[in-house]
């Protein structure tokens, strides 16, 4: 399947993508209709923000991938020289964990005033470090000399900031004895024994498992979202975890829950998220496309941000596309969001008091052939919009295949003009000066 790809270049060594294979162009079976009702209110939501935060912070490294022996694109520029000293150092790293300036409200109403409909946590990436206060194991931040439970703060700030909340969860657990037996040389991602060789082992590593899912979705409010990483926890690795018995556990909490057991399709993977790229064929289920604004999802010091103009090209892609945006920040370890970001989420709130709606609760608008390829198209309800680049001068398209249908469109652009030829159907967008002219056509 072809994808419009982000940083091509930067992700073709990275093995942390875990590809969707079929499930791409899947329908839906199986899902009841209280969830399937609850996907089409995600999809009216847009714009997402996911937290990847934890001990990766401290070290400034790609999350917490180099603890993995065959990672090895991961520490190319390796944290510690040898791996056991890695591993040690890293998982340590817990007594360090104290974010003194970690405010959770000031993150709630950055993102609202960036126009952030939803917002994801990592509550624990593949290191098994829990940033929220679990009882199923002693390995959380609880225990650091920070001492709270960040997942409860962040989920209440965001919730009286009126953002939905929902987790992400890493299936695979590094730290847990579990999944990485005590004393064994783990070489890889994977569990480091056979399932089939132990399966005593592999049923108390499901029972770890759903114990944490059912704390996170019936300790915290209303978690709408439970977006499970992790994709090598499958059947073709005999890692199969009992998906039937733990979502049904966690459907009596929240009987209209969102689960995203990511990229192995089926039931429980209500939504599709293909990362760091943009589709070129329309998935078919409900879909989110994670784009981090840095290099990485975790914070990296001296990263690379993409700047403003291509996280809005994104988004407008992704939206006239039919699917929402997922964009990806990594907190300081100190708590703060960087700078960078900030901006970044400032300039997107701007853009958006003036055009968002356009934007959300839309649907794809099915633009004639003979359009411009720069020119996006929502829909919703009686009500249309395109969003034109400009390029820095002015543009001629003919909308005569849309007139028809609608009335004499509109420029939402607060600069510019447009200029009618032709008996109206070819118009001239001129003088703006911003990326993007911004017309509304309301339907006859």
């Amino acid at each position: 399947m072809e994808v419009q790809n982000m940083e091509a270049a930067d992700t073709s060594q990275r093995l942390d993508i875990v590809k969707h294979g079929s499930g791409l162009q899947e329908t839906y079976d199986g899902v009841s209709d209280v969830v399937l009702r609850k996907i089409e209110a995600f999809r009216d939501l847009k714009i997402g923000v996911i937290f990847h935060w934890g001990l990766y912070s401290l070290a400034g490294i790609v999350e917490s991938w180099q603890l993995s022996e065959e990672d090895t694109w991961a520490r190319k520029k390796p944290w510690r020289d040898d791996l056991s000293t890695l591993r040690r150092d890293y998982w340590g790293l817990a007594d360090k964990f104290n974010p003194t300036r970690f405010h959770p409200d000031e993150w709630a109403r950055i993102c609202n005033e960036a126009g952030i409909r939803y917002m994801l946590f990592t509550t624990k990436h593949h290191d098994g470090f829990n940033m929220f206060g679990t009882d199923a194991s002693a390995f959380s931040v609880l225990n650091t000399p920070f001492k709270r439970d960040v997942f409860s703060a962040v989920s209440e700030a965001f919730q009286r900031a009126h953002i939905l909340t929902g987790a992400y969860y890493s299936k695979p657990d590094w730290h847990s004895p579990f999944y990485w037996e005590h004393g064994s040389k783990p070489r890889g991602r994977y569990a480091s024994y056979d399932p089939l060789q132990k399966p005593e082992k592999w049923r108390a590593f499901n029972k770890f498992v759903k114990r944490q899912l059912v704390e996170i979705c019936s300790k915290y409010g209303p978690q709408e979202i439970l977006w499970l990483d992790g994709g090598w926890v499958n059947r073709d690795n005999n890692e199969i975890l009992d998906m039937d018995d733990i979502v049904a556990a966690l459907r009596t909490v929240r009987a209209d829950l969102i689960v995203v057991d990511r990229t192995l399709g089926g039931k429980y993977e209500n939504y599709v998220t293909p990362e760091r790229m943009i589709p070129s064929i329309t998935p078919i289920k409900a879909w989110e496309s994670g784009i981090p604004l840095a290099k990485n999802w975790g914070y990296v010091p001296r990263d690379s941000y993409k700047p403003f103009e291509e996280i809005l090209d994104d988004l407008i892609c992704i939206v006239s596309k039919g699917g929402n945006a997922l964009f990806g920040i990594g907190p300081k370890p100190n708590g703060e969001l960087p700078y960078e970001a900030l901006d970044i989420l400032a300039r997107l709130g701007s853009w958006l008091s003036n055009y968002g709606e356009g934007i959300y609760k839309t649907r794809p608008l099915v633009l004639p052939d003979g359009f411009p390829p720069d020119v996006y198209g929502t829909r919703r309800d009686h009500t249309c919009y395109l969003f034109a680049r400009t390029h820095g001068k002015d543009r001629t398209f003919d909308l005569s295949p849309l007139l028809d249908d609608f009335d004499t469109p509109e420029l939402l652009n607060q600069s510019g003009c447009l200029h009618f030829l032709s008996r109206g159907s070819t118009i001239t967008v001129r003088e703006i000066r911003e990326r993007y002219a911004v017309i509304r056509l309301e339907k006859r």
